[in-house]
C-alpha cells in the first residue's frame, strides 16, 4: 500500500507526519531543529529519501539542511552561496535606498531528475542553484539583473522569491516574487521576462504596470504547464498561455484575498483556494474556516466545510502551507498559523485535523511513496 509523508515547517522547528494510503492514522516525528523557523522542506522527486530544508533564525542566520533517509536524520550541508548579481539599490516604500542583501531562504525546489540539483528562492528576491546536494550554491543572476529590478518592492513579509515552478519537460522556470510579480525563463534561469499582463494592483502608482504586483503564490498541473493559477494580493487569476496574459477567475468567492492556491493532482481543472478576510484581517471571513473548490478552472466556486471549524476560527493559511498527494482520490493538506494541520483523503469533501498544537505552520509538502 502507498504511504504519505508530510514535511511541515513551523516557526519553531520541522515535523514529519507519516501515514499509509488510507490516510487515517498519522505518526508525528519532530520537532527537528527546535526553536528555528523552517520556511520550507521538500523531498526530491528523483530520490524519495533525499529531503532539503531551509532553517532560519534572527540570531543565527540561514542554514540549509539535508536528509538522505526521508527526514529521519539531518545534516547541514555546505551553505556556500556565491553571489554574482548586481549590488545596486532598491527604493523601499518610503523612497529611501536599500542595498540588496541575503536575508533568508523562502523556498526550495528540488530538480525533477537529479537529487543533487536544487533551487533556492531567497530574500531579497534572487534565485540560487546547487548541483552538489546543497554544498555549494551559485546565483542565477539573470533574474536580479533584469532591468525592472530597481522597481521591485518588499511585500509585508519582505522582498521574497517564494514560488518556483519548473516545467515538466523543458528548461522553463516560472518564479513568483512579492512584491515584483511573476517572471518566466525559457533557458533554465539564464534570462527572464515579466509575465504580468492583465494583473491589476490598486496599491501601486501604475495599477497595470509591467512589474510591482504582489503575487502570493502560483500553481500549475504538470499535464498543462501553460495553464497557471495565481493567488495575488487581491485577486485569483488564471493564465492559459504560460503567464503571457492573465484574467480574473475569483467569481463568487466571498473575498479574493488569500495566500494559498493549489491544483488537484488528478483533475487539472480543479483548483482550491483558502480566502481570508482582507490584507488587514488575516483570518477567514466570519470566523468560518472554508476551503473553496472550483471544478471548472475558476469562476464558479463551492465551499468545503465538513470537519473544519465554522465559528470563532481566526487562523491564517500561508502561501506554502498547502499540498496535495497523488493518490486517487487525491489527498489535500493545509497548515494554519494556529498550529493545526488538516487533511482530506477525499479531495476536500471531508477534513480531519492530523495535529492541533504545533507552532504556527509556515509550509506543508506532501510526498507519495510506493
Amino acid at each position: 500500500m502507498s504511504r504519505i509523508r508530510l514535511f511541515v515547517g513551523t516557526r519553531k522547528g520541522a515535523f514529519v507526519l507519516t501515514a499509509d494510503g488510507t490516510r487515517r492514522d498519522w505518526r508525528i516525528d519532530g520537532p527537528f531543529f527546535g526553536g528555528w523557523e523552517i520556511y520550507h522542506a521538500k523531498a526530491s522527486p528523483a530520490d524519495p529519501q533525499r529531503v532539503y530544508a531551509c532553517q532560519w533564525s534572527g540570531w543565527f542566520g540561514q542554514i540549509i539542511q539535508r536528509s538522505d533517509d526521508g527526514g529521519a536524520s539531518w545534516e547541514p550541508v555546505g551553505n556556500q552561496f556565491v553571489y554574482s548579481g548586481p549590488t545596486g539599490e532598491h527604493l523601499w516604500y518610503d523612497g529611501t535606498p536599500h542595498p540588496w542583501e541575503f536575508k533568508r531562504v523562502w523556498h526550495l525546489e528540488p530538480s525533477r531528475d537529479d537529487p543533487d540539483e536544487v533551487y533556492a528562492g531567497v530574500e531579497d528576491a534572487a534565485l540560487f542553484r546547487s548541483r552538489d546536494g546543497g554544498r555549494r550554491w551559485e546565483e542565477l543572476a539573470g533574474l536580479r539583473r533584469h532591468p525592472s529590478a530597481g522597481t521591485w518592492q518588499p511585500g509585508a513579509g519582505g522582498l521574497c522569491l517564494h514560488t518556483l515552478l519548473p516545467g515538466p519537460r523543458s528548461p522553463r522556470l516560472i518564479a513568483g516574487i512579492s512584491a515584483a510579480g511573476a517572471f518566466r525563463s525559457e533557458d533554465g534561469g539564464e534570462t527572464w521576462r515579466p509575465i504580468n499582463r492583465g494583473l491589476r494592483s490598486e496599491h501601486i502608482p501604475d495599477p497595470e504596470a509591467e512589474t510591482g504586483h504582489c503575487v502570493h503564490r502560483i500553481a500549475m498541473h504538470d499535464s498543462r504547464p501553460d495553464v497557471l493559477f495565481m493567488q495575488k494580493h487581491w485577486g485569483v487569476m488564471r493564465s492559459d498561455d504560460g503567464g503571457a496574459t492573465w484574467r480574473d477567475v475569483g467569481g463568487n468567492l466571498p473575498t479574493d484575498f488569500g495566500f494559498a492556491i493549489e491544483v488537484h493532482a488528478n483533475q487539472p481543472q480543479t483548483v482550491y483556494v483558502i480566502p481570508i478576510t482582507s490584507d488587514a484581517e488575516h483570518y477567514p471571513p466570519g470566523g468560518a474556516l472554508r476551503v473553496w473548490r472550483s471544478t471548472t478552472g475558476g469562476g464558479e466556486w463551492e465551499p468545503l466545510t465538513r470537519g473544519l471549524p465554522q465559528t470563532h476560527c481566526y487562523v491564517n493559511v500561508l502561501r506554502d502551507a498547502t499540498a496535495v498527494d497523488t493518490l486517487d482520490p487525491c489527498g489535500l493538506y493545509f497548515g494554519t498559523t494556529g498550529g493545526q494541520v488538516y487533511a482530506s483523503a477525499d479531495a476536500g469533501e471531508t477534513w480531519d485535523a492530523i495535529v492541533r498544537d504545533l507552532p504556527a505552520v509556515l509550509s506543508v509538502e506532501a510526498q507519495t511513496l510506493p
